[in-house]
């Protein structure tokens, strides 16, 4: 089983020009195409299988600062065409006053599966007070929390809320909340990533924005934490998905962690059966 934990979709309602520039040097002038066909669902079920994925988190994104806008509203519908598509949703504690209840409404009412925060491009500090009522309710719900950790090419991102430090308070003071840290401190801070998912058993890595040829550079003992390392590709800023996925297996680790990092601890911590 191949599941990528980390996908954003083509289409967004509103985009920054600092994401456009760079979504422009992935794609270069294949970039209108890209969105124009992956923003139907079925053109990305299409995308999977030719990668072999089986599953998909899909993400929203409220960060009009640094990023742009890709509502919840419109990733619920996406992912309302196939079990394959699993919603992740965005919530900024900015842009909402009960932002507890918010996700109550997310998980219970639209099948929203998790929640990704980004601190860089939404500037808190992800063991600030104003999040710990999302904490408690996502706990409480029992879905994870992506939230990105490490840099940020994007302008306006601020990096010091990216360094990993800052979650060990949540992961402390919420032991039965599962905490993923995308991009794993990338690249100033992947001791700490490391360590954070050693040391805490509800935190992992996702190895999302990294090349994955360059793991084993980053992390000579992965396969230390091979059950607490969870591969996302970042598309569509890696538009060669299989290429992504191929250079994941030609690691030189064993096959049992490969078999862990590239779908079977997703799968344990989204609840998908694998037989």
């Amino acid at each position: 089983m191949i599941i990528d934990f980390h996908v954003h979709t083509a289409h967004y309602k509103s985009m920054t020009q600092a994401l456009l520039d760079f979504q422009r040097r992935v794609w270069g002038d294949r970039l209108e195409w890209m969105i124009k066909t992956y923003s139907s669902p079925e053109a990305f079920l299409g995308l999977m299988d030719e990668a072999g994925i089986d599953y998909a988190v899909i993400l929203a994104e409220l960060a009009p600062v640094t990023t742009g806008i890709t509502d919840n509203e419109y990733v619920a519908e996406f992912c309302s065409k196939s079990e394959r598509l699993i919603p992740f949703a965005s919530i900024n504690p900015y842009m909402c006053t009960r932002p507890a209840d918010e996700l109550d409404n997310l998980v219970r009412n639209h099948g929203f599966r998790g929640l990704k925060l980004y601190p860089t491009y939404q500037y808190y500090y992800p063991n600030d007070a104003i999040m710990y009522p999302l904490y408690s309710k996502a706990q409480e719900l029992g879905i994870p929390i992506s939230i990105h950790i490490g840099s940020s090419i994007f302008t306006g991102a601020r990096l010091k809320y990216g360094d990993p430090i800052y979650l060990d308070d949540v992961a402390v003071d919420f032991p039965d909340l599962v905490l993923l840290q995308c991009h794993s401190g990338r690249p100033f801070w992947y001791e700490k990533s490391f360590a954070l998912a050693w040391l805490h058993e509800n935190v992992y890595m996702e190895i999302s924005g990294l090349p994955p040829r360059k793991l084993l550079d980053y992390f000579p003992e992965i396969e230390r934490i091979a059950h607490k390392v969870i591969y996302g590709s970042d598309w569509p800023g890696v538009p060669t998905i299989k290429e992504n996925i191929q250079a994941v297996r030609n690691l030189k680790i064993n096959e049992d962690s490969v078999r862990k990092v590239l779908g079977e601890n997703a799968a344990r911590l989204l609840g998908i059966s694998q037989d």
